[in-house]
């Protein structure tokens, strides 16, 4: 599939980018991320911590098959504008996240670091696996470090969760 197959308007391209954030040329993961922060309040909001894991689940599988699309027709193995990885990581970082801007932005630092820095076995992942499966499975692994990350800090050291619910 060459580039001119998949216009702007292909769901793949559409959901690759999430729907352009990812074409945004600085920093796109970051984008993806920030745009994916208002979805995950809705659905928390509406479905709380299990829907918010199936949205993330979802986005996940869809994924696997849009960016691998995407990627194909654009010729490169992990563009960047493809920042649907970033919104299923992003989504499972949240999962556990009370309802709190000052929250979700911790949560989204977390999730930032550990998919920038790729701890084993995202760095493996990114790696090794190929396509679609590739793309996307590293950033699920930087979501479910950021996840138990948060969680760890929000809910086991002394005062942190009155310290952050302050703000």
């Amino acid at each position: 599939m060459s580039q001119k197959q998949l216009s702007s308007f292909h769901p793949a391209a559409l959901i690759s980018t999430w729907f352009g954030a990812g074409l945004i040329k600085f920093a796109p993961g970051t984008w993806g991320s920030l745009a994916a922060l208002p979805f995950a309040w809705f659905i928390s909001y509406y479905t709380g911590s299990v829907g918010l894991i199936i949205a993330s689940l979802i986005a996940y599988g869809v994924g696997i098959w849009a960016s691998g699309q995407y990627s194909t027709a654009l010729g490169k193995e992990d563009p960047g504008a493809v920042v649907i990885d970033e919104v299923a990581g992003q989504w499972l970082a949240l999962a556990f996240v009370p309802l709190n801007p000052i929250l979700f932005l911790i949560s989204f630092l977390i999730f930032r670091f550990f998919d920038i820095v790729k701890v084993f076995p995202a760095n493996w992942l990114d790696q090794n696996v190929k396509g679609g499966l590739g793309i996307m499975s590293d950033d699920m692994v930087a979501g479910l470090y950021a996840l138990i990350t948060f969680y760890l800090l929000y809910e086991f050291i002394p005062y942190t969760r009155e310290l952050l619910e302050r703000f």
